[in-house]
């Protein structure tokens, strides 16, 4: 019978131990026994335990005891605790000691089957997503956030740097880049994970509502607040407060924001008391705000208290190597959600969408994506499901738009070649001569490209490339 598990039985009682061992090996599970919680130990010291059966009462150390030493050993092992005395106290104390179900004697074997059956079932799902987030971390950096390029791998590489620090970040990119994914990234990195992530789009809110907002008002400090209100910044007391489009800022809420910042405290509008306040900020603009604060928009003060850490999301026309991913990522998610079954885009269709400059960036990406899938007569998206914008010859390969600060040219074709690359051996299934021979180059120019991106891939996970490089 298949192994579906390793238990360590652990009772005293030498007829229980060998009742339980015969059962659970005819069940399919492998089985070592202990009569101990010293001998137990050495067992989960010594080889991996998937779940532990123990009794609670047992001479000189009990069930409580070996709970204890298998969070320190394995704690990835569940256990079950089996006693004799149907005392809620001794079942309450087991659960708190981080024990995954109790059973009292006398039991049926249905019963205790099925316990083990769910335990293992769900220590098995455990590892099962931890290792999907594992898998998904080193691909992209973050499971919200999708790409390989050298730019978004840079991204990756800062976030991971200052993600556990206390210091204020501004993330720099145009509408639709992902600034609050980043937002997000930080957060769920730090050592804040368990507290609260507020974000609030500081140009969306009224100018005479944003005071309130961010700091929260007390009963009667204006028209309509019949009640007091707690602010974002007391919401994300001892998390993270995100606010996009900083710019937007009259000077006035500048001033009270760089209070907030150097003081630590809040004062609700209409209040007079100080709130003492721990929040990590993170801030976002599309806008350049040294400009600003050059023009006299934005206080220079506040823009070097955000501005700590500086992080530029590129705009997605400069990482074309992620768009093949992005695709399949939003085909996926949107055929899905639509009820539809479309899993491929034609040729044609695949180079217009290559080459188009996504003004919009990731976000419009996503938006033609979703058109396609609604347009889409088969399961595959055609030309004509695309949006007009993106037909538009003016876009091409043979006409490229080049925008007024000018282009990258060596990176914006290194960052091709390595879309192309990365798409044929998707094509080919991983097969190298498939993949030269969809790109129509020899085999040994494919090899020679290949391992010449890869090298430059390790060298910048070596951090031999300067990530804040120009």
């Amino acid at each position: 019978m298949t192994d579906k598990g390793h238990i360590l039985v652990v009772d005293d009682e030498r007829s229980m131990r060998e009742f339980l061992e015969i059962f659970f090996q005819r069940e399919g599970y492998r089985v070592s026994t202990a009569p101990g919680v010293d001998e137990a130990e050495v067992c989960l010291e010594n080889d991996e335990v998937d779940i532990v059966i123990t009794d609670m009462q047992m001479p000189k150390r009990g069930g409580l005891d070996l709970l204890s030493a298998a969070r320190d050993i394995s704690p990835d092992t569940a256990v079950v605790v089996i006693t004799a005395y149907a005392s809620t106290d001794s079942a309450i104390a087991a659960m708190r000691e981080g024990a995954y179900d109790y059973i009292t004697k006398p039991f049926k074997v249905d019963e205790i089957r099925l316990v083990v059956d769910k335990a293992l079932e769900k220590k098995q799902l455990a590892l099962e997503n931890q290792l999907l987030k594992s898998q998904l971390q080193s691909h992209t950096g973050h499971p919200s956030i999708i790409g390989h390029s050298r730019g978004i791998r840079e991204v990756f590489e800062l976030i991971s740097q200052v993600a556990e620090t206390r210091a204020s970040v501004l993330i720099f990119g145009e509408s639709g880049t992902g600034k609050e994914l980043v937002a997000r990234a930080l957060h769920d990195q730090s050592d804040r994970i368990d507290e609260s992530f507020v974000g609030l789009n500081c140009g969306a809110i009224p100018e005479n509502l944003l005071e309130s907002e961010l700091f929260g008002h007390e009963k009667g400090a204006f028209t309509g607040a019949v009640g007091e209100k707690k602010g974002l910044f007391e919401v994300a007391d001892g998390g993270t407060l995100f606010l996009d489009e900083i710019a937007e800022l009259s000077l006035a809420l500048q001033v009270k924001l760089l209070r907030a910042i150097q003081e630590k405290t809040i004062r609700r509008v209409g209040g007079t008391a100080d709130i003492a306040v721990d929040v990590r900020l993170l801030s976002a603009t599309n806008r350049d705000l040294e400009a600003a604060v050059a023009e006299g928009q934005f206080r220079n003060d506040l823009f070097y208290r955000l501005n700590v850490i500086q992080i530029s999301i590129p705009a997605l026309r400069e990482r074309r190597e992620d768009i093949p991913p992005l695709l399949r990522h939003f085909l996926t998610k949107l055929s899905a959600e639509a009820g539809r079954d479309i899993t491929s885009v034609s040729e044609e269709a695949m180079k217009k969408i290559m080459v188009y400059d996504y003004p919009g960036n990731v976000r419009e990406l996503e938006n033609i994506v979703e058109r396609a899938v609604a347009l889409s007569r088969s399961d595959q998206v055609q030309v004509e499901a695309l949006p007009p914008n993106v037909l538009d010859t003016r876009t091409s390969a043979g006409q490229p738009l080049i925008p007024a600060e000018g282009v990258k040219l060596e990176g914006l074709l290194d960052d091709y070649e390595r879309s192309l690359i990365s798409e044929a051996l998707r094509l080919s299934g991983g097969v190298k001569k498939e993949a030269a021979r969809l790109l129509g180059v020899s085999f040994r120019s494919f090899r020679y490209r290949l391992e010449k991106l890869e090298m430059e891939s390790a060298n910048l996970r070596r951090g031999n490339e300067d990530p804040l490089r120009d």
